[in-house]
């Protein structure tokens, strides 16, 4: 998948929300529900109502840019419905948009070395 680097913070909407919105809709419930930034580099996840399908959207530095998934047979293990967001760190985003369980990934804390060999 294109995707911005690790680093980047990624932030799942917990409640479903009308999946005909657009990239304008998407970023103006971002910030007038979820209270964020949506130009601020964050990956915003959002889910449908079925859990079959969700959207991404981000800022690029030049641009709003939406992805879409829809699983066939299966549906995405999301956190319970609630409203709100919650953080997923890269490799919790890389299980759930494989249509994994997400929360059984552990992440490995690693840390830059001291000093080169």
């Amino acid at each position: 998948m294109i995707f911005p680097s690790n680093r980047v913070r990624i932030m799942v909407a917990t409640k479903p929300v009308d999946f005909r919105k657009g990239h304008d809709g998407l970023a103006a419930l971002v910030s007038s529900v979820l209270r964020k930034d949506p130009f601020t580099g964050t990956v915003f996840v959002f889910r449908s109502r079925r859990a079959d399908r969700l959207k991404l959207l981000y800022w690029d530095g030049t641009s709003l840019v939406m992805a879409y998934k829809r699983l066939e047979d299966a549906r995405f293990t999301w956190p319970a419905i609630k409203d709100g967001i919650m953080a997923l760190n890269h490799a919790q985003f890389e299980a759930l948009f494989a249509g994994l369980d997400w929360r059984r990934v552990k992440a490995l804390e690693t840390r830059p070395p001291a000093a080169a060999e």
